[in-house]
């Protein structure tokens, strides 16, 4: 048997950015989305503020939870309703709420939110057909910013655009959160992105957490063996370099991943988890008191 997430557990501390990578169908959206009650979780659960995301039940405390809590999509095209205009697509959230006392003040705290991700006001009125990939997500991340939220999960949220523009998205999601102290949890295949934008990172594998530590930390120490294959597949912007760049290769047979229960999340160092057993904690704490 097969689980899209197997006994993950992690905090996300308010006005930080947690990076989420990993392989594609490591379970890295699942998470996010199981995170926002997009699925279902079939068991645990989700802790917000305190509170069980997944023990809400009625509409007015779901109204609430989802106003606290938004989400940025992975595909710019295909998470934008295509009949209606900008305006109703960012106003959606507005609407639902009850934010906007008239339709002046509706399209006012629209274009506002077009100028803040660095759009005009008269984009307003247009379609998403006539906007190129880069400027859909920014019409995502306004639609998310309409309800003010405080924490948002971005699941991939420039793996479809271009470099350049992948780094002018990044940067606005980071101008944003330091003006509105917005938390993040940032899913990426990009592991140089996410080391740029986060301050903790934590790395899947085959629905599990394997290895969680500040985003200097795991990049100068990785312990984890599939978190060192990660690592040394990212190029390196020097021709010379990478003809003699070795990768290394992650054998999944060397970790055991099915219901063995010594093979848990543990302290190495303070504030950098792996994913080990016994046998191997002490392996890891002897490395670092080398």
């Amino acid at each position: 048997m097969v689980k899209a997430i197997d006994g993950i557990s992690f905090d996300i501390y308010k006005g930080e950015t947690l990076g989420l990578v990993g392989e594609s169908g490591c379970g890295k959206s699942t998470t996010g989305r199981t995170i926002i009650r997009l699925y279902d979780a079939t068991d645990g659960q989700v802790l917000f503020e305190g509170e069980d995301v997944h023990g809400k039940k009625s509409k007015a405390e779901l109204k609430k939870f989802s106003r606290k809590m938004q989400m940025i999509f992975q595909d710019p095209y295909a998470s934008l309703n295509p009949r209606m205009t900008v305006a109703d697509i960012i106003a959606e959230g507005i609407d639902i709420h009850g934010l906007a006392k008239n339709s002046q003040e509706r399209m006012n705290r629209v274009q506002e939110l077009l100028v803040t991700v660095g759009l005009n006001k008269d984009h307003a009125t247009r379609y998403p057909h006539e906007f190129s990939g880069g400027q859909r997500q920014r019409i995502g991340i306004a639609r998310a910013l309409a309800v003010d939220p405080e924490f948002i999960i971005a699941d991939e949220p420039i793996s479809a655009l271009d470099v350049s523009i992948q780094a002018q998205v990044v940067n606005l999601m980071k101008k944003l959160q330091e003006e509105k102290g917005l938390t993040y949890l940032f899913i990426a295949h990009d592991l140089s992105m996410v080391k740029y934008i986060s301050d903790r990172i934590g790395v899947m594998y085959f629905g599990k957490l394997v290895e969680l530590a500040t985003s200097d930390e795991l990049y100068n120490n990785p312990i984890h063996p599939y978190t060192k294959s990660l690592l040394s597949a990212i190029p390196i912007p020097d021709p010379e370099t990478e003809r003699t760049r070795k990768r290394t290769a992650y054998d999944p047979s060397m970790h055991n991943y099915s219901g063995n229960e010594d093979v848990q999340l543990r302290e190495v160092k303070p504030g950098h988890f792996v994913s080990c057993s016994e046998e191997e904690f002490k392996q890891y704490q002897a490395l670092y008191k080398d």
